[in-house]
């Protein structure tokens, strides 16, 4: 039995800006299909907090995503503790912000929200969908306390997006149209500020641009520099699960849901985590996590955020437990 999680959609936007962001976020957001520490676990019922941060153009709360969502692992986890992050005062301000929010003060949000929740004092687990996921790994990497124990990245671009291959619902013409705003001022100041998936915009053809302009992903990656402290903190995770969508349409490249991307100075050749200098150079840690089996790689088949209830109980569901 399957339950499909769909996309909230905005409406009301009036500036030319917030209508093109609009359409790209929702490239990026997707739908979701399901059916419907050191373990320390929570001192009255024995499970785990589980923290949920969705997709663009979706909602904390919505019932036919985020709220469906949390339910279903209400049910499979009887008393489990379930907080579904809202960026913002209400439901309309967190989608909004999944928009036009600068991405670091989100999280910064994310981690006082999180500091202050007593329910989360001794650990939670982390489930990130799409653009979600790596706003997740960033608090992971920035903020251990409370401790992120698992984190669950479903569809989640570690490496960024560097092209737009499907519009769902939108004329060629307007992708096109986004496609060349993006090509073309993804990095100046006004765009990184204001438009959230431009900074994620992993352009391989302007490395350099990316590196010294990205206010985001370049920054939890490493590229202009290590920071010891993100890659001490990464590593606290006692599991980083990566899925990826085998018959992804929104994501491009889908290599990027495993931490995979473009070979620099081209947009063609792919390479995957292991063999990227991120990795060889273990700049994240994520090279001595690998060896310490800490990472773990699923594949599913399905669209962007397409799975049965059935595949999320048998696969991810054991390590929210």
């Amino acid at each position: 039995m399957q339950q499909q999680v769909a996309q909230q959609k905005q409406e009301g936007f009036t500036s030319g800006s917030r209508m093109t962001a609009a359409i790209l976020c929702f490239l990026l957001a997707g739908a979701v299909l399901v059916a419907a520490g050191s373990q320390i676990h929570d001192s009255n019922n024995g499970t785990i907090p589980v923290v949920l941060w969705h997709g663009m153009g979706d909602s904390c709360c919505n019932p036919l995503s985020m709220g469906a969502m949390k339910k279903m692992i209400e049910e499979e986890i009887s008393g489990v503790y379930v907080l579904s992050l809202m960026i913002g005062k209400n439901v309309i301000q967190d989608t909004e912000n999944g928009f036009f929010m600068d991405v670091n003060e989100q999280v910064s949000e994310v981690c006082s929200q999180l500091a202050q929740d007593p329910k989360l004092k001794g650990g939670y687990n982390a489930m990130g969908f799409s653009q979600g996921a790596q706003f997740l790994r960033a608090v992971a990497q920035r903020c251990p306390s409370p401790p992120m124990k698992t984190l669950l990245s479903i569809g989640g671009q570690h490496q960024g997006v560097y092209g737009l291959p499907r519009c769902p619902g939108e004329s060629s013409h307007i992708c096109d149209m986004i496609r060349k705003a993006l090509n073309s001022g993804a990095y100046s100041d006004l765009v990184q500020k204001h438009l959230v998936q431009a900074q994620y915009w992993h352009d391989p053809l302007n490395d350099d641009l990316y590196k010294k302009h990205s206010l985001f992903l370049a920054d939890i990656n490493q590229e202009r520099g290590v920071n010891e402290t993100y890659k001490k903190n990464l590593q606290l995770l006692e599991k980083f699960v990566m899925v990826k969508f085998l018959q992804d349409t929104v994501v491009d490249p889908v290599d990027s849901e495993w931490f995979g991307f473009l070979k620099t100075g081209q947009a063609k050749e792919t390479e995957t985590l292991q063999e990227s200098v991120l990795y060889k150079e273990d700049r994240l840690g994520l090279a001595a996590m690998d060896e310490a089996k800490k990472l773990v790689f699923l594949a599913t088949e399905g669209d962007h955020l397409q799975f049965t209830r059935e595949w999320f109980n048998a696969n991810l569901l054991p390590y929210l437990r």
